[in-house]
């Protein structure tokens, strides 16, 4: 979410023909920010520990800012309007099945690892990083057009200009804004878990949750999304929204089913559905509604607004302090159900 280097990616991107390997670049140093993290959770410790984890964090942001604004312009180039919902969904169920079994194996036999468990899986992340770079550089990619690739200064500023320009693309970037009331949740409904359980005993039910929900989600929200992914973002959100509303119900009756861990798994669960819609949504929605001379561009930029949105959106986290955990969670819920009307109201662009 750093201003310059996403748009500067964006207007790097706009100068080659052959844009995988943007994507090959920020996947190698993905690969390489994880191994880091992982060995420095095995090595070090202490100030030096927290220090170097930061930098690889830092290094590892910047890079998945490479592959996500160059995956969906290399989608676009390579995948049919039709088909790019079920692409992106069969990818996040394929995933979101690995994340399953990831989690079956906390919750029966790491509770107590600690760091060397989470080591091991930073290392495990960055190995899987391996096949996927050879993976996408194996694409068959058509040479695209190489106009309008300026300095990165001045392409910035023409990049950003769209959000002046381009009224169907400002509306988009309005809606997306909203729909983090959906992406903010689930880190509240965490410590909502904490308040009304011991810890993190469920921990591996957490992952499991969110490995389940995508297997099974992903591919149905990516087929909805084809046929109309402003529909998909606004049931989602939706569903994020209604979901937030039940939970502070039970909070404001203090239930006891907020104590109960698998009540509580199943209620993360739905939220982690409603999430992969939203995220399916927005990113078939973009990728169908721009071209392929302004993809990278507003791909760049609406990831620059989120970016900067986000970082302000940590007073959220402080009105916890006020309005308590479950009170975040209906301003979330709020903020969710005002983005569905917004993504309703988008021109469609699917078909």
């Amino acid at each position: 979410g750093v201003l310059l280097p996403q748009l500067a990616v964006a207007a790097w991107i706009r100068r080659m023909a052959i844009r995988k390997w943007v994507w090959v670049l920020g996947a190698g140093l993905s690969a390489v920010s994880l191994l880091a993290m992982g060995l420095v959770g095995m090595s070090l410790t202490g100030i030096t520990a927290g220090w170097a984890i930061i930098f690889a964090l830092v290094v590892f942001s910047l890079s998945r800012g490479l592959c996500s604004v160059s995956a969906k312009d290399v989608l676009g180039k390579t995948v049919s309007k039709s088909r790019r919902g079920r692409l992106m969904g069969l990818s996040a169920g394929i995933a979101g099945a690995f994340t399953l079994f990831i989690g079956i194996g906390i919750e029966t036999l790491g509770r107590d690892a600690g760091a060397v468990l989470l080591s091991g899986l930073l290392l495990l992340g960055a190995a899987l990083w391996l096949p996927a770079i050879f993976s996408f550089a194996s694409l068959r990619e058509q040479p695209g057009a190489t106009e309008g690739g300026g300095n990165a200064f001045s392409a910035a500023m023409e990049n950003l200009a769209l959000l002046k320009t381009d009224a169907a693309f400002r509306r988009f970037v309005t809606t997306r804004i909203l729909l983090l009331g959906v992406a903010l949740a689930p880190p509240f409904y965490v410590l909502l878990i904490q308040e009304y359980s011991a810890g993190l005993a469920g921990l591996g039910l957490l992952i499991i949750a969110v490995g389940l929900a995508d297997s099974i989600s992903a591919p149905i929200w990516g087929r909805m999304a084809d046929r109309s992914s402003r529909r998909v973002m606004a049931l989602a959100s939706t569903l994020a929204g209604l979901l937030g509303l039940g939970v502070v119900l039970l909070a404001i009756s203090d239930s006891a089913l907020l104590g109960n861990p698998w009540v509580m798994a199943l209620l993360y669960l739905t939220l982690i559905i409603a999430h992969s819609g939203v995220r399916l949504g927005r990113k078939v929605y973009l990728v169908d509604m721009a071209d392929e001379q302004s993809r990278a561009a507003m791909v760049a930029v609406s990831n620059t607004v989120i970016g900067i949105v986000m970082l302000g959106a940590g007073i959220i986290g402080v009105a916890a302090i006020w309005i308590g955990t479950a009170g975040v969670i209906g301003l979330l819920a709020l903020i969710s159900l005002v983005a569905a009307l917004y993504a309703v109201r988008l021109p469609e662009v699917s078909e």
